[in-house]
């Protein structure tokens, strides 16, 4: 019997596994003033970076497409863009883009509302309005068809391409076999993996597409880090998980996207058109990783560890699956799902199919630790790689 989940239907056909008012600044400068809404009322979700202006052409363009899919992702049911009025990064045409959804967009000014103090009364009063209005949706059933999960893998082990990366695969597998969408990411923990995922690809077009953006990262990496370092980018976490070398951890990275093929080679924070599989060019960096893939259209985020981490993000669920029995017990309060039950026993099958289910209980309203922990954080991705 194939899954269903309870969701929020958006004006442009997705749906929403949260419904949330986002109150984001269109530029560092208003930072604040968005904070400050965000303590008046806790019910929202503050986006705030450190972008918006002070960069070359392609970080800003960059910036504004991260944004625009932030307010199009469809947990947000209702969006306010703060700026501060003189940034380079065109207010007007950020509010143009998310309101393309035909979603409620609304957007002030800092300078032309006289003030920080002035634009922060403003802004609670339009964020309140706009919480009444979204608070009148009601969720839907829906099928998996109608999700798209982003995967990623962070704080990595030895284990976690044993346990926790195959039981995010199996589950990539049953949400793909239901009609839905996961997108893989982190390009710099694929380097030596380039030509098993080109031979996953649905045609020779889209496997050349990922051996070319890979080896263009890694063209890039060397230049930064020499030949040498860039064959071991990993943390010292990592190494001290029993990790040795990139390729190894990218071994056990690509596990995560399933077995079915990939259709579709997206850039950084870029929207897929296809179902399935997804390549998505983001740095292996978690957090800008994440917000990629959550500008993108990801409703909800697994996130697979070895080491432990307790990031979250402010307007995607993320859920947090532990590779072995040891972290999930010591980080208790930040793990959602133990997939170190695989030594136990279990087989990575059956994980997946419990991850699944997981999967359906955090889109229909379950909370996640991440955000029982209010474990809330993004980072724009530039054009100068992060790794």
């Amino acid at each position: 019997m194939a899954r269903t989940f309870q969701g929020y239907l958006r004006p442009d056909g997705k749906v929403g596994v949260r419904n949330y008012v986002v109150v984001m600044s269109s530029v560092s400068c208003a930072n604040g003033v968005v904070e400050a809404i965000g303590r008046a009322l806790p019910e929202i979700k503050t986006i705030t970076h450190t972008e918006g202006c002070g960069r070359a052409k392609d970080d800003l363009i960059l910036a504004a497409k991260t944004l625009e899919g932030l307010g199009r992702n469809p947990n947000s049911a209702a969006v306010l863009v703060v700026g501060l009025g003189c940034e380079a990064l065109r207010r007007p045409r950020l509010v143009e883009g998310i309101a393309q959804t035909g979603k409620p967009v609304e957007t002030i000014g800092i300078q032309d509302e006289g003030g920080s103090a002035n634009a922060t009364d403003r802004g609670i009063e339009i964020a309140q309005q706009l919480l009444d209005q979204v608070n009148k949706i009601e969720r839907q059933e829906f099928g998996l068809d109608m999700l798209t999960l982003g995967l990623e893998c962070g704080g990595s082990d030895a284990l976690s391409g044993v346990t926790a990366n195959p039981t995010v695969g199996a589950c990539s597998d049953i949400v793909v076999g239901d009609g839905g969408r996961v997108i893989f990411a982190e390009t710099t923990e694929m380097f030596g993996t380039e030509e098993i995922l080109a031979n996953k690809a649905k045609n020779e077009t889209v496997g050349q597409e990922i051996i070319d953006l890979i080896n263009t990262q890694k063209e890039e990496a060397i230049k930064i880090m020499g030949p040498r370092s860039a064959g071991r980018a990993i943390s010292p976490g990592n190494m001290d998980g029993g990790l040795t070398t990139i390729r190894e951890k990218s071994l056990g990275c690509i596990i995560k996207a399933g077995s079915t093929p990939i259709n579709q080679v997206v850039g950084y924070a870029e929207i897929p058109e296809e179902p399935g599989v997804i390549v998505m060019d983001t740095p292996g960096s978690d957090i800008f990783s994440l917000t990629g893939m959550a500008a993108g259209g990801a409703q909800i985020l697994i996130f697979t560890t070895g080491r432990g981490t307790p990031v979250g993000f402010p307007n995607v669920p993320v859920i947090k699956i532990s590779s072995n029995s040891k972290l999930y017990q010591m980080m208790g309060n930040d793990m959602d799902l133990n997939a170190g039950q695989v030594l136990e026993g279990k087989s990575i099958a059956e994980m997946g199919e419990e991850l699944a289910d997981l999967v359906v209980a955090i889109a229909n309203g379950d909370q996640t630790c991440a955000e029982v922990n209010k474990q809330e954080m993004l980072a724009i991705h530039t054009t100068t790689m992060a790794f």
